[in-house]
């Protein structure tokens, strides 16, 4: 596991192997979800990157009964 640190103006570094694993670029949007006591940081895609990536993905299990 990875771990980071934050700094005093409340900044976040991404680590390298996070980095590498998800093909982040300096200056992309992070969208920050807040759920329970953890965050979550998705890369925001455009419209043209996100086309066709669910084809054939399976629905069943995608979400807790509590966020329905």
């Amino acid at each position: 596991m990875t771990t980071a640190t934050i700094s005093s103006k409340f900044q976040i570094a991404v680590p390298k192997e996070a980095r590498d694993k998800l093909h982040l670029k300096s200056g992309q949007k992070m969208a920050v979800i807040v759920k329970g006591s953890g965050l979550h940081y998705i890369p925001v895609q455009s419209i043209d990157d996100l086309r066709g990536f669910i084809k054939g993905m399976k629905t069943g299990g995608l979400r807790e009964d509590v966020d329905r």
